[in-house]
């Protein structure tokens, strides 16, 4: 799904929408905010490269850092939902993951867990491991699969 699609199906929903975003440094923000008029789309995209980030920025508990790692579902589903609470908008999605080079045998490199937080509904998360493609083709199969998810969310809207 395109940054553009996205951001149609958001309008027709009348949806605002927010990043969180890790390894991406802001790519997917960027994406949307790419497209003219997107302003009444996008209202806010964090990025919370660092560990102090995502708990200052979003909310993070350090206890969730700890138990889990920053590359993890758990933190992914609270980066979404402090997102989602603290710009005030209907959809957030969010990505922490290893884009390269490195990694360990747990973490590999290329794993990105997403979160996906909606008003109303629970937050729900998933793990993609693209593989050790690359720093930049990481970054740009995250944005991709984030947007599908932004898509998909909105298409159920």
């Amino acid at each position: 799904m395109t940054a553009e699609q996205v951001l149609a199906l958001a309008r027709a929903a009348g949806v605002r929408v927010a990043t969180a975003e890790s390894c991406t440094g802001g790519l997917i923000a960027g994406a949307l905010t790419e497209v003219p008029g997107s302003s009444d789309v996008v209202d806010r995209g964090y990025v919370s490269y660092s560990n102090r980030a995502k708990q200052e920025m979003l909310g993070v508990l350090p206890a969730t850092l700890e138990a889990h790692g920053a590359v993890s579902e758990a933190v992914a589903a609270e980066m979404a939902a402090g997102a989602l609470q603290r710009a005030g908008v209907a959809l957030a999605v969010s990505v922490t993951g290893i884009a390269g080079p490195g990694g360990s045998e747990f973490k590999p490199e290329g794993r990105v867990c997403f979160g996906l937080a909606q008003v109303g509904k629970a937050v729900r998360t998933e793990t993609v491991d693209f593989g050790a493609i690359g720093r930049a083709e990481v970054r740009a199969a995250t944005v991709a699969h984030a947007l599908a998810l932004l898509g998909a969310a909105l298409q159920q809207h």
